[in-house]
């Protein structure tokens, strides 16, 4: 290079306002209860003046950061278990890979705003946010390292066995050659804008999780080096083309930088190579905004400019032009990672979504009708609301098909001339989901229609306001929920007239009303005709639409205001009815555990002898198995296919077995930040099939995982007994239970 070139020039960063406001409105940078923690992860437990353990002692707590981290090292190893089905794999390291973006985009951008901020706000842990970054990044490369082993080194050779090939422009046959030289003619190039940097250009700005070739190039007349950037357009093409039988693949940005002379005739290219960048997309909305649609979409459209919290370039970049890439981007060492192999594996759904080879995917599920919703001998629709009379209905997704229990149960509320009244909450929906649409239909058929849409539901924002317009065009009532939290419940509530009065029947569920992670995420779901349940129900919407707070709930609890008490007293009475002679029982199956008031309940149940099981699917700040504080609390976790989503509370005393589900997971963003709903189930029959899934849960000997008190999380093995598989279980008993009801059919 050209000693004294400047390649790349500064563009001027963006001013970011980081105030202490700011860092507590978003998701646990700062963690209840957790004042004075200040020793590191791993320091002795110190007694306090009793000489007990002090139970908020930064030791007994795991870093919020890593135990994440630590999640998405479960998922890589389904990558590398050769016992999963070769494209499933491939799958997970796209799953992998997209996690950890959205890691990124949020929480490593927090910390680094708070290094930058020189705040030191530090969760139950008491690990300082720089430390965390340091400790981040080891871990971060450790796990890539193995990706790239996972991925170039296991599967694509074994892809290439079954005929599915990802090649380079250069292992391209004559014919393939001459294929990809028509489809860069006539697609690729066209969608290209090569961009030369330097001699008063600035740098151009590089959108989150986008991929760009710098390029290094020599003008051979006058002996000028210059850099340019190529931006990779697969948000306009494939990023990896399918060619010939629609089986061989070749990356855009390998097919581009073959073609770069005609993106730089007459220059010579030097050198090129990829990086990617991502960037905060995290912001807040003010409590005071006159219109929250508006201020939404404001918030969205600024995100794409946020700044950026990671570099990602391959590990043959040119050093200098490494170098010049981190001025302008004007980054720390520590935020920059060179990647060995292939950048944004998150891509990789093109692969996976080859036509054919179902021999190497899981095999097909299509979800059962629930034998209380099943038709009958005379072929009929069975009557969701004459089901629900009979008594509550529970429902398992993807077991139990979404289709024929939640979205028949809404389009026969919209047909029923004598319902009233539909109130529905949305946080995550899909394009095709019927729920929404139904409730303008029930607007153009005279009903009450009330939605409940939470704009600020992180990567789902554009979507929901589109679904918000749409709405609110059609006549339905849209509300937007509390101003400074978000509204996390799921439940639909239908109002029927029925002889001289009004019947409530209401849907409680753990997951979205989502039809299409209905068939990905396990999540269980309460049909209720419960008097007390509806009427809780119904006061909650008049909350959240309204300007008042119920006093009290008669069953249900409602996050921000008794939810978390009435956890804690759940496993408070549980201690108390606990002996030698009659034991007791805590399970409880969430996706995260960080609150540390619920921590602390649950190592005084530990301490008490009780038995305290916990099925946490990802973040676990609890440490299990310490002396005299957790040695009685036993911490798996679950991943496979499904993604783990079902939270289920269930606390076994004698003579009384009292379980809760819903929304909420025992996280300080729940319980404290967010509008979220748990109700109890009741009935004996609802209550053995949820104790059957914690039973199968913790029986499961080949996807689950245990923790242990230095924090490693160990796979099970069968180990010479019968293999144990909580969802292969669930399909089997699900299937058997549909096909052996009488007359029923699915």
């Amino acid at each position: 290079m050209v000693a004294g070139v400047v390649l790349f020039q500064p563009h001027d960063r963006r001013e970011t306002a980081m105030t202490e406001e700011a860092v507590d409105t978003s998701e646990e940078l700062a963690v209840p209860e957790a004042e004075g923690a200040a020793a590191g992860v791993g320091s002795p437990l110190a007694p306090g003046e009793n000489g007990e353990v002090e139970l908020s002692d930064p030791a007994l707590y795991f870093n919020r950061e890593l135990s994440w981290l630590d999640f998405n090292e479960r998922v890589l190893e389904l990558a590398e278990d050769p016992a999963v089905p070769l494209l499933e794999r491939l799958k997970f390291c796209m799953i992998y890979e997209d996690n950890l973006d959205e890691f990124f985009m949020v929480r490593v951008a927090n910390l680094h705003d708070q290094v930058e901020a020189g705040m030191d706000p530090r969760g139950a842990d008491g690990t300082p946010p720089g430390e965390v970054i340091e400790r981040l990044r080891e871990r971060t490369l450790e796990l890539h390292r193995r990706l790239e082993s996972c991925f170039a080194g296991e599967l694509l050779p074994a892809l290439g066995e079954h005929g599915i090939r990802l090649i380079t422009p250069q292992q391209a046959s004559p014919a393939e050659a001459e294929e990809l030289e028509r489809i860069f003619r006539g697609q690729v190039f066209p969608a290209l804008t090569p961009l030369v940097i330097g001699r008063g250009r600035p740098f151009p700005f590089v959108s989150n999780a986008s991929l760009s070739l710098a390029v290094l190039l020599r003008n051979p007349e006058k002996g000028e080096e210059v850099a340019a950037r190529v931006k990779v357009p697969k948000e306009l093409l494939r990023r990896f083309l399918a060619i010939g039988d629609g089986r061989t693949f070749v990356p855009l940005e390998r097919l581009i930088a073959e073609n770069l002379d005609d993106l730089f005739p007459g220059m010579e290219i030097l050198h090129h190579s990829l990086f990617r960048v991502t960037r905060d997309t995290d912001y807040d909305v003010s409590h005071e905004a006159d219109d929250m649609l508006l201020a939404v979409e404001e918030e969205v459209r600024r995100r794409r400019f946020g700044e950026v919290v990671r570099l990602e370039v391959s590990v043959e970049m040119e050093p200098e032009l490494r170098a010049q890439l981190v001025e302008v981007m004007r980054l720390d060492e520590d935020q920059v990672y060179d990647i060995e192999g292939l950048l944004g594996l998150d891509d990789l759904g093109d692969v996976v979504g080859v036509p054919g080879f179902h021999e190497l995917r899981y095999p097909a599920w299509q979800g059962v009708t629930p034998p209380p919703l099943q038709q009958g001998q005379t072929h009929r629709e069975v009557d969701v609301f004459a089901a629900m009379r009979e008594g509550g209905i529970l429902v398992h997704h993807p077991y139990d098909s979404f289709a024929t229990s939640v979205e028949r149960f809404v389009r026969q509320a919209v047909e029923d001339p004598s319902v009233l009244a539909i109130k529905q909450t949305v946080y995550r929906t899909s394009s095709d989901s019927p729920l929404v649409p139904g409730l303008i239909e029930a607007t153009e058929r005279g009903k009450q229609a009330v939605c409940l849409v939470e704009l600020k539901a992180r990567f789902d924002e554009s979507a929901n306001i589109r679904w918000a317009k749409s709405l609110e065009e059609a006549g339905v009532h849209v509300v937007y929920g509390i101003p400074g939290m978000k509204t996390h419940v799921k439940c639909v509530l239908v109002a029927r007239r029925e002889g001289d009065g009004v019947r409530n029947y209401v849907h409680v569920g753990t997951g979205n009303y989502n039809p299409k992670t209905a068939r990905l995420y396990t999540d269980v779901g309460l049909f209720t005709a419960d008097p007390e349940i509806g009427a809780d129900i119904a006061e909650m919407f008049n909350y959240l639409t309204g300007y008042a707070r119920p006093k009290n709930y008669r069953k249900v609890m409602v996050a921000p205001f008794t939810l978390k008490d009435g956890i804690v007293a759940q496993i408070e009475r549980t201690i108390e009815s606990h002996s030698a002679a009659r034991p007791a029982r805590l399970r409880l199956k969430m996706n995260s555990l960080l609150d540390p008031s619920c921590i602390r309940a649950l190592y005084r149940a530990s301490q008490a002898g009780v038995q305290v099981e916990l099925n946490v699917r990802g973040i676990c700040a609890l440490r299990p198995g310490v002396p005299g504080v957790s040695e009685n609390i036993r911490v798996v976790s679950i991943v496979d296919r499904f993604l783990e989503h079902s939270r289920i509370y269930s606390f076994e005393r004698t003579g009384e077995t009292r379980i809760l589900i819903g929304s909420a997971d025992l996280m300080p963003r729940n319980l404290y930040n967010r509008v979220e709903l748990l109700t109890p189930v009741n009935e004996p029959a609802l209550q053995a099939q949820l104790t059957d899934v914690l039973d199968r849960a913790f029986a499961d000997n080949t996807n689950r995982w245990e923790l242990d008190s230095e924090g490693r999380w160990t796979r099970r093995q069968p180990n010479g007994e019968p293999a144990r598989n909580l969802q292969r279980e669930l399909m089997e008993l699900h299937a058997e239970r549909s096909t052996s009801t009488a007359g029923g059919t699915s």
